[in-house]
């Protein structure tokens, strides 16, 4: 589904869902075609839900968005490692 479709389905709503098709280009990460996993009222209960999820799932590439949002501006940060 395109980011522009979940707004219309899913109006004022936390979505927590899964990018299916994603690239970066520059800094930036471009999602192509998302999942909705689950729907939430507040951002509390959706990054539970995203935490849950991303420990069981650490090679699946899941996002929390508010569906007021009109378009999405991910950006890509390279881990900071902390040396000893």
């Amino acid at each position: 589904m395109q980011w522009s479709e979940i707004r219309t389905r899913y109006p004022d709503q936390w979505v927590l869902v899964e990018a299916l098709d994603a690239y970066n280009e520059s800094d930036k990460r471009i999602l192509n075609e998302l999942a909705v996993v689950d729907t939430f009222g507040d951002s509390v209960d959706a990054l539970r839900r995203y935490q849950d999820l991303h420990q069981q799932s650490r090679d699946r590439e899941f996002y929390v968005f508010h569906t007021s949002r009109k378009e999405l501006d991910v950006t890509e940060r390279p881990w900071l490692g902390i040396r000893l």
